[in-house]
């Protein structure tokens, strides 16, 4: 491949960010790699944290807001016994306390377990959080009192990984919108000692997974980074990326139906019908009420998002040339 814009990327990347550098560096060196401006992030990571940045490239830029549907997985290692305005390491030290030198593990667990399920979380004043068109953060560093509302999230399972007090590494499966500095700030005034997050590391988007991403640092080699990217398991056909999206394959006499906006059949002639959320299959599942955005794949290319209305299919976004 000779040196220039690498043609017609469509795609999705797994980066492993490492701590240090913003998700827009991030982004930045993805552009530069692939020789393309057109490129997004999924969801950011703060520049102390690591792991999984999902990146869409080209037309695959359209597909980011189904990212932020599926349970993420993470690894985070908390310090018991002081509280940070941002509860984070970033932040500055708001109160102390020595309490934790009387905590045990069977404590710690029972306080876990009550975090498990449906809880109400209040994201934190330094956050990305639109008040009246307005950042979050930006209005607390011009001195602005900020207090959001709680958001409904749902803790899927805490589980520790190490307790060694005053550091306490937990591993956590959470809803979207689920915000970990918050957690750790919740975690510390149950326990009564307070507590404030020092690392995190994203491991998984559904199955998406740390495994499978090329690290940061390989965006910045100057020689046949374009290359290694297409050719490894880090870039997913947009398709393939989205397993936790319903599916239906579509028949060529459907195409260009699609391409016109018009609604297609439950099931189509060839008895192709809406399988659920997984890996596409031979499309035999029986579609249940609510099942959400479904991809329509043709010969395993996503040729189109829809939703289901009145017992058809309607396209939303069309991918097709």
């Amino acid at each position: 491949m000779t040196v220039g814009a690498v043609p017609s990327l469509n795609g999705v990347l797994l980066v492993d960010k490492s701590p240090g550098p913003t998700s827009h560096d991030v982004v930045e060196a993805a552009r530069h790699a692939l020789r393309t401006r057109r490129i997004g992030h999924t969801g950011t990571l703060d520049p102390f944290a690591s792991g999984l940045l999902v990146l869409c490239v080209g037309r695959a830029t359209r597909l980011s807001e189904y990212f932020h549907l599926p349970d993420k997985r993470y690894e985070a290692e908390l310090l018991l016994g002081r509280e940070t305005s941002s509860h984070d390491p970033e932040g500055e030290v708001v109160a102390e306390s020595r309490a934790w030198r009387g905590l045990t593990l069977n404590r710690v667990g029972d306080v876990l377990r009550g975090f498990e399920g449906v809880i109400e979380q209040r994201p934190p004043a330094l956050s990305a959080k639109r008040i009246e068109g307005s950042r979050a953060h930006a209005l607390v560093r011009q001195g602005t009192e900020v207090r959001l509302s709680p958001n409904r999230v749902t803790i899927h399972s805490l589980r520790i990984l190490r307790f060694d007090p005053p550091v306490l590494r937990l591993a956590a499966r959470v809803s979207t919108g689920t915000y970990i500095r918050s957690l750790a700030r919740d975690l510390g005034r149950e326990l009564g000692c307070g507590a404030h997050l020092t690392l995190l590391r994203r491991t998984a988007i559904a199955d998406l997974s740390t495994a499978d991403a090329i690290p940061d640092a390989e965006l910045r080699d100057d020689e046949g980074t374009a290359e290694r990217i297409l050719g490894g398991g880090s870039w997913l056909e947009p398709g393939m990326a989205l397993s936790w999206l319903a599916s239906r394959r579509v028949t060529e006499k459907e195409i260009p139906l699609l391409r016109t906006g018009r609604s297609l059949e439950m099931e189509s002639d060839e008895g192709y019908r809406v399988d659920a959320p997984g890996a596409p299959g031979g499309g035999t599942g029986t579609p249940a009420d609510d099942l959400g955005p479904v991809r329509l794949l043709y010969r395993d290319r996503l040729v189109a998002i829809a939703e289901l209305r009145d017992e058809h299919i309607q396209p939303r976004k069309v991918f097709l040339d």
